[in-house]
């Protein structure tokens, strides 16, 4: 009986374990999926990120360019290696390119919440279009353009809330195609060009019918200073004094009031910028030393720039077609005019010479400001325009003509010491010879014509001409010891000029 009794206990309790083991095993419910949703609100290209009520949209390009005669991007060959055109220049430059945006966006009671980044992920070759071992010693980011290498670059990342910007974005006293009216190297000179950003915070205010203002707060350190020249530091063949800005004391002032119409664009922008040295007594190429502090400083001035932009759209030359133009002058602003979307550049270029000079010699020093220790601060003046006009041929094929013109000028006279100009030849020390004057002002022109082809939507190939003249004034010889591999010896001063061709293959996602 006890036998019976256990089997069917045991059996009882392995049909439970069995029932159970098979409950465990059914199918639970799955969570239904939750599929990404067009978001309609911004535009094409934005869905919402799921399980939230922010849309956000990717996007970027990829690009390959080249340019013949020339640095990456189209920079014309107006210095280094490239401007005294010796055997270490490269006779090609390229950068291949993949820019990635993030662009997310939230509506709150407040306003829509913006963010947006963006990031370029670059190869450049030959190291900035130079093999000179003492360029090539500098730690740069070309450096990093090694087989298999490459760096990324950060363009703009920045919040947008209740028509505030914070972060790294264009300048509200740029044009909304900063250097870019229609070609497509980033060295057009005559304005500013904030194309890459700057670190800020601004304010937007909207008017209705198109008309809207924008105050802002720029900080200059890393995009709009050019030199502060110490004239008490020796020079060399090409420059005088030593660059000597100080810390950075307050942000630029910047803004703009500005109108969109269908017929095109108009705005008037200002910007206010501190120029501030470091000290009056510094060593060799403005480093300072154990006097430095004792020596005091001059004081600070504020200078700072206008500018008018123009475009004019749906030309009576076809669909599409327009034009746009901006006009600058700056006072110890010299940035706003002389301009790339990195740093501010010196010309220095050589070329034949048929006056019993080894070769001729241009050059023009780029400065927001000079002073002779003791003295006071001297602002530098400059003026530029630029612009082009852009025509459609048909649905694949678009030119753009493009030119610009710059002046930059130290005031004064070459006899008056005190002034910016005679302090600056004052110190300009060189072996002067027949029918030598002295004049750090100078100008420079540029013009261009880009074509494109488009055989499919967001797929470009494009050529680019362009053409730089340097407009210097000194005049006569004079022995000069210029960099090497150049010799000392004999030069003769003259106006420069360089050509470039640059090819390029983009596609936009």
């Amino acid at each position: 009986m006890k036998v019976i009794k256990s089997l069917v206990l045991g059996s009882a309790a392995g049909l439970i374990a069995m029932s159970g083991a098979q409950a465990a095993d059914l199918p639970v419910k799955a969570k239904a999926v939750e599929y990404v949703r067009i978001c309609s609100l911004y535009g094409a290209g934005f869905f919402y990120i799921p399980g939230t009520d922010t849309c956000i949209k990717l996007g970027g390009y990829v690009r390959v360019d080249t340019t013949f005669n020339g640095n990456t991007y189209g920079g014309p060959a107006w210095s280094g290696d490239l401007g005294q055109q010796n055997r270490y220049r490269d006779y090609f430059s390229s950068r291949s390119r993949m820019a990635l945006t993030i662009d997310t966006r939230t509506a709150t009671e407040y306003g829509v919440v913006r963010t947006f980044g963006q990031g370029d992920f670059q190869f450049n070759n030959f190291g900035g279009s130079t093999s000179n071992p003492t360029a090539l010693a500098t730690f740069d980011a070309n450096r990093l353009s090694t087989a298999g290498g490459g760096y990324v670059a950060v363009e703009m990342v920045f919040i947008q809330f209740a028509g505030f910007t914070f972060g790294k974005s264009a300048s509200a006293y740029a044009t909304p195609w900063n250097g870019y009216p229609g070609n497509n190297n980033s060295f057009l000179m005559g304005g500013a060009d904030y194309v890459t950003g700057v670190n800020n915070i601004q304010y937007t205010a909207q008017f209705g019918n198109g008309v809207s203002a924008t105050i802002g707060l720029d900080d200059p350190t890393v995009f709009n200073r050019t030199a502060v020249l110490n004239l008490g530091v020796a020079g060399g063949a090409t420059s005088a004094g030593a660059n000597a800005y100080g810390g950075t004391h307050v942000p630029d002032i910047v803004g703009n009031i500005r109108v969109d119409q269908a017929w095109g664009l108009f705005q008037v922008s200002g910007m206010a910028h501190l120029v501030n040295a470091s000290y009056n007594i510094l060593g060799a190429g403005g480093v300072p030393n154990a006097l430095s502090e004792i020596s005091g400083h001059p004081e600070d001035k504020w200078g700072g720039a206008v500018m008018a932009a123009l475009q004019i759209k749906n030309l009576p030359t076809g669909a599409g077609d327009d034009l746009k133009i901006d006009v600058s002058y700056s006072k110890g602003a010299t940035k706003a005019v002389i301009s790339t979307s990195g740093a501010s550049p010196n010309f220095v270029m050589f070329g034949g010479s048929g006056n019993g000079a080894y070769q001729s010699i241009g050059f023009g020093q780029t400065a927001d400001a000079v002073y002779v220790p003791g003295g006071e601060l001297k602002l530098v003046d400059a003026w530029g325009v630029r612009g082009a006009f852009n025509h459609n041929w048909d649905p694949y094929w678009s030119s753009s003509l493009w030119g610009s013109y710059s002046q930059v000028r130290y005031g004064g006279s070459v006899l008056d010491v005190t002034s910016a100009k005679g302090a600056w030849c004052a110190n300009y020390s060189v072996g002067k010879g027949a029918g030598f004057t002295c004049n750090p002002d100078y100008s420079v022109a540029q013009v261009g014509l880009t074509t494109r082809w488009t055989p499919v939507k967001n797929l470009t190939f494009s050529a680019e001409v362009g053409a730089f003249f340097l407009d210097q004034k000194m005049s006569g010889v004079a022995n000069l010891t210029a960099a090497a591999p150049k010799p000392t010896t004999v030069y003769e001063f003259k106006d420069q000029s360089t050509v470039f061709l640059n090819v390029r293959a983009q596609r936009n996602f």
